[in-house]
């Protein structure tokens, strides 16, 4: 959680792996080399987290459609677009090690290079010799052959120990705990010192292991538009806790007909419990309006939509982003406001 997986942004039309005859607008420097538009996808995901306050898991869908990549490279380009953006803090310590540069003096384009770069060598099953030599690659075409250069020598110290040996470096047994948690588990050290405080120190490093771990894509179907059973027909299981929900094991979410049409579309659980909890608050009088004041960018917005329909309520859903409103805008029904 170092940094929020969100990503909104727009398209660049290179199709498939050969990349094209040219550089379209927006698009990767033309290198003459084929482009691999699977690391090429990550990038530029990362890219807008870190530059336009995106969601991830809005744009990667969009870019693996319109890039046409499917199967495998979807899958990969998923693993190293998530996977690099949730252990950013771990691998910045890495990198700092490994750099004669300081970190906020390396271009912020080149710097997710080699993040992206500390995660295939870290934490995939890629070989450390290919994962080097692919973020070369990446990072000749966003910042030149002088920078890739710079990207070799310090993608190549990184390699030289495992995950394991890095932590025992970064984040000794001996250090100050929660600094500690924070670099081994990539956390921020708010997050760490709260958590703490919530559930204790017994749990603390569970929890936050837990917290990384790569999650199953859940779904919602909105009530009245969408059911778990029509979810559950197109291959998800229900899910434990939400009456709404259901999990996806594996492939596009996009690829069931109810997410297709906006009448489901992919919440976390937890997510869904929460808008639920606040639908069951008693109140005074008729249930007419409802209000979500900070609704980007619409998740339990759709949801809550959908149930104050069916009970004759109005949602009033707003936020003070207007691209986060937009998307709020796409989520709900007609009768919010």
């Amino acid at each position: 959680m170092p940094h929020s997986t969100r990503g909104h942004g727009g398209n660049r039309g290179d199709r498939g792996r050969g990349g094209g005859a040219g550089r379209r607008p927006g698009g990767p420097r033309r290198t003459g080399r084929p482009q691999d538009l699977v690391r090429r996808t990550a990038f530029d995901v990362i890219r807008a987290v870190e530059t336009r306050d995106a969601y991830a898991n809005l744009l990667l869908p969009a870019r693996l459609r319109d890039r046409e990549l499917t199967g495998r490279d979807a899958a990969l380009a998923t693993e190293l677009t998530y996977g690099t953006l949730r252990g950013r803090g771990t691998y910045d310590a890495v990198l700092a090690l490994c750099s004669d540069r300081e970190l906020r003096r390396i271009d912020a384009p080149l710097l997710d290079v080699l993040r992206l770069g500390a995660h295939q060598i870290l934490a995939t099953r890629i070989p450390p010799h290919a994962a080097v030599g692919t973020t070369v690659e990446l990072a000749r075409s966003v910042a030149g052959p002088g920078q890739a250069k710079f990207a070799n020598a310090v993608l190549r110290k990184v390699a030289g120990r495992d995950l394991d040996a890095w932590l025992a470096i970064i984040a000794p047994p001996d250090a100050e705990p929660v600094t500690r948690l924070s670099v081994a588990h990539s956390h921020p050290k708010w997050i760490v010192s709260a958590l703490r405080d919530a559930v204790g120190q017994a749990e603390i490093e569970d929890l936050l292991a837990a917290d990384n771990a790569r999650p199953r894509v859940t779904l919602v179907a909105r009530p009245g538009r969408a059911t778990v059973g029509e979810l559950v027909d197109a291959g998800a299981e229900p899910a434990p806790y939400s009456p709404h929900g259901a999990v996806l094991p594996d492939g596009d979410p996009a690829a069931v007909a109810a997410v297709r049409e906006g009448r489901a579309a992919v919440q976390d659980e937890a997510s869904q419990l929460v808008a639920l909890a606040l639908t069951e608050v008693p109140v005074d009088g008729r249930d007419a309006r409802w209000a979500d004041v900070c609704a980007g960018p619409g998740g339990k917005a759709g949801l809550l939509s959908a149930i104050a329909t069916r009970r004759d309520a109005r949602l009033v859903a707003a936020d003070v982003q207007p691209h986060r409103a937009g998307l709020v805008r796409g989520a709900v029904d007609g009768r919010a406001g």
